[in-house]
């Protein structure tokens, strides 16, 4: 339920700071006071298209909030729960907007994404505005009201699940159907490709081992002459070696150690580089010794390696790239084959799904029609107290599974009614009139919102083209609607504004520099005083207040 609304520089609203109650609360006001500027500012602060001449004239900024209790209201605290938002069972809205277009939104405190508040707002809010009974005349609204009376939330996201595989399915095989004689040739030269490194074999990390064999081989006998004549310097030579040079420089080291230990770490140091010398000679007289001149094998490495660098080239890789991107290729050309596969066994697949949806659909539609029944029902016993006595609703559904397919199913609906005897049922934009498509929606709104969910609904002069005895009944209508909803009720009519069990009224001052629209909670006294201005005009007379009290006392 909506507990609190402040609204600050909107339009020619300066300051405005509104306590709400439970019940039916209406709101009147002279003709172009703003009786709706409350409502206005409400749907800005739950997310509605902002504007900059939104902002009052020479402020920088509008600002709204509403103060919402969740008691009674699961879906939005689920909502805000899911959403880490929650706030000990309430909630408070905020959206800021500067005199340049730029908005912010908040929950809880929270800044938050304008879809996140839109979200959020129709969980918290309902609005039926006056032009409401237009959309009446199209057939998705009308389709929409009927689901939102029967509750077909689960059954709609049933279908809509079916609806989305089957698309997804048809794009799919449309997609690969288009695609497959361009994928034909693509295999083909892919099949080509991946044939020929397949019969080359190239190993990930094989080329790089190939090009150090290669050279190796390429500079062998260089490298058995180095190795020669290195091992004649370190051990063979017979004359002088540096093995022997440094067998001496030990011998003469142990001397100066018997004279001085000091010199203990230089005696060590020598020894090691001997030793080092020694195993050096002995692991290039191993190497040395295994080293072999190969010149079939050198031609072999030769062949190979010229055609992996051919093969790179012709590819448009780095040669040490080739074993990779023949792997790449490979997994190219199964994505093309499996494809293939999967385009002939789509058919049957697809099919399956559509019938899948239809069924689902069909489920929808046999309810539909189920609840079409008992609504029409209803709205024509409505329009009965709504001073159409011969009045006849009733909601064709016509469930086609050839052309009518869509995410809410295979149903087209339609509105039929009758209001004279012996006119027969029609389309309702073919019969009634505007003032009994006004009763009608109103009707269908009433009724449909006793089952709606959303705690607070909001009716903005949806009584226009109503008057009379029939005024008073929508009052009774909307008066029984507020004892377990929490209503607001923009009218003009006193038959409808004597029903609220609050009365708040807007007016307008000018200074002749500046306007501004104030709205004010009335007492007893205040509101007899309205009521009569509603029945009499500007003069307020004994009789005017005669029959305010009497409308109150209804």
């Amino acid at each position: 339920m909506l507990s609190q609304l402040t609204v600050n520089n909107f339009a020619i609203v300066k300051f405005l700071e509104l306590d709400l109650q439970p019940g039916m609360t209406c709101i009147t006001g002279e003709t172009g006071a703003g009786k709706s500027i409350a409502i206005d500012a409400l749907g800005l602060c739950l997310g509605e298209r902002a504007e900059a001449s939104m902002v009052r004239p020479g402020s920088d900024k509008t600002e709204v909030s509403a103060r919402f209790l969740l008691n009674g209201n699961p879906a939005a605290r689920a909502w805000l729960t899911a959403n880490e938002l929650e706030n000990e069972g309430e909630c408070i809205v905020r959206r800021v907007l500067s005199a340049e277009g730029r908005s912010r939104s908040y929950i809880n405190g929270v800044p938050v994404p304008l879809v996140q508040l839109k979200n959020l707002g129709q969980l918290l809010v309902n609005v039926h505005g006056q032009h409401a009974h237009q959309l009446l005349l199209k057939p998705d609204y009308q389709l929409a009201l009927l689901d939102g009376y029967a509750g077909h939330h689960l059954l709609l996201d049933e279908v809509r699940h079916h609806y989305q595989q089957w698309r997804q399915l048809q794009n799919e095989l449309n997609r690969l159907k288009a695609e497959q004689q361009q994928r034909e040739a693509r295999r083909q030269l892919i099949e080509y490709q991946v044939q020929e490194l397949d019969e080359f074999s190239l190993q990930p990390g094989e080329f790089e081992a190939i090009e150090e064999e290669h050279q190796r081989l390429a500079n062998g006998t260089e490298l058995m002459q180095e190795c020669g004549y290195c091992l004649d310097l370190l051990y063979d030579n017979e004359e002088t070696t540096i093995a022997g040079l440094l067998q001496v420089a030990v011998d003469r080291a142990e001397t100066l150690v018997g004279m001085d230990s000091r010199l203990g770490n230089v005696l060590g140091m020598l020894n090691e580089a001997l030793i080092g010398v020694q195993e050096s000679h002995s692991e290039l007289r191993s190497y040395l010794d295994r080293l072999e001149l190969d010149p079939e094998r050198f031609n072999e490495l030769e062949a190979r390696l010229s055609k992996a660098i051919n093969l790179a080239r012709k590819h448009h890789v780095k040669p040490a790239d080739l074993a990779l991107y023949h792997q790449e290729l490979a997994g190219d050309l199964a994505r093309l084959n499996s494809d293939e596969q999967r385009l002939e066994g789509m058919e049957d697949e697809l099919a399956q799904a559509r019938q899948a949806f239809v069924q689902a659909a069909e489920v929808l539609s046999q309810s539909r029609q189920r609840y079409a029944e008992e609504l029409g029902a209803k709205v024509t016993s409505s329009m009965h107290e709504l001073a159409m006595p011969d009045g006849r609703f009733a909601i064709e559904v016509r469930p086609d599974a050839q052309s009518s397919l869509s995410p809410l199913g295979i149903d087209r609906v339609e509105f039929m009614v009758t209001t004279n005897p012996g006119q027969p049922i029609q389309p309702l934009g073919k019969v009634a009139s505007g003032g009994e498509l006004s009763r009608i929606s109103l009707a269908i709104v009433v009724i449909s919102a006793r089952k709606v969910s959303t705690p607070t609904l909001i009716f903005d002069e949806v009584d226009v083209g109503i008057s009379g005895p029939t005024a008073a009944v929508v009052g009774r209508l909307l008066r029984q609607l507020g004892e377990s909803t929490q209503v607001m009720v923009v009218t003009h009519l006193p038959q409808v504004a004597g029903k609220g069990h609050q009365h708040m009224v807007v007016s307008k001052h000018t200074d002749g520099k500046t306007t501004e629209t104030q709205m004010q909670a009335l007492n007893p006294k205040a509101r007899l005083n309205e009521l009569a201005r509603l029945l009499g005009g500007d003069q307020i007379t004994d009789n005017t207040l005669a029959n305010a009290r009497e409308l109150l006392a209804s």
